[in-house]
């Protein structure tokens, strides 16, 4: 099969192998709740493997003070060289905002960071984000369907792609007081434990099965309007929107750290 979609129960689609109890399946698999305490964080995998699709996660993140947490959402793969596309929700003290930490890694090197805040709430309900991995764009980054974020397939310029190395969907919450609020100048209240974040509606369209580009280009033909390759106009304002009043970090402007020169595909467009 070419183009597996799937939805619905968390039994059928993932699995916890770590967490001893903190992490728990209920409402016939339509809820997982992942819960941190001052002994362990907690969180799951996916059952299968990916190699480009889309993936779809409602989540609901820690309310109230929630600083020193984080709530990561990533695929993953695994090895020394390893591919990574990741979320990462870096909580703060209460009534101060969520930092939308975004990151890929290719063949193991990383350093790509970009960092929002929502234009919402996330601790009030829940919110769709997903990522969109495709051969020609490599990967999308969207919140409520609205992109944030497109690292562009550069590989014929020499910047390693996500193309090759199939990976699973791991979720996670723990505690990193160090660096996640305000630089690790926040720490972690332990009265407010446990903390937990919730997830419903998962949803994937995984395309292709196999790893070659005939099964991409017939998979991306018979799929729906989602498996663009480029920004339509209305996506390409809505991004720029969300990088110019919401962005707060992009490695890609940061002088100071790469002093030799910013990386390959920052001048690429």
């Amino acid at each position: 099969m070419l183009h597996h979609v799937s939805t619905g129960s968390f039994y059928d689609n993932f699995d916890i192998p770590w967490g001893n109890g903190r992490a728990n399946i209920f409402e016939s698999g339509q809820l997982l709740t992942c819960t941190l305490d001052k002994i362990s964080g907690s969180g799951f995998q996916s059952k299968k493997e990916y190699l480009f699709g889309k993936i779809d996660m409602k989540m609901k993140l820690v309310a109230g003070n929630s600083a020193g947490t984080v709530t990561a959402y990533y695929l993953s793969s695994k090895g020394e060289t390893w591919d990574e596309i990741d979320f990462e929700f870096l909580g703060n003290v209460t009534g101060q905002p969520y930092v939308l930490h975004t990151n890929v890694f290719t063949g193991g090197k990383g350093n790509r960071e970009m960092q929002f805040y929502l234009w919402f709430d996330p601790t009030a309900d829940s919110h769709t984000y997903t990522v969109l991995w495709t051969l020609l764009t490599s990967c999308n980054f969207l919140v409520d369907g609205i992109p944030i974020r497109m690292f562009k397939n550069n590989e014929a310029h020499g910047v390693a792609c996500l193309k090759s190395q199939r990976m699973k969907i791991y979720s996670s919450i723990w505690e990193a007081d160090d660096w996640a609020t305000q630089g690790g100048r926040v720490k972690t209240d332990w009265t407010n434990a446990p903390f937990s974040a919730f997830y419903r509606s998962f949803n994937d369209v995984d395309c292709c099965s196999r790893a070659s580009v005939w099964n991409w280009v017939t998979c991306n033909a018979n799929s729906n309007s989602w498996m663009w390759t480029t920004l339509i106009p209305n996506q390409v304002g809505q991004m720029k929107w969300v990088q110019d009043d919401y962005m707060i970090y992009n490695y890609c402007t940061d002088y100071k750290r790469f002093p030799q020169g910013l990386p390959m595909e920052c001048n690429l467009g």
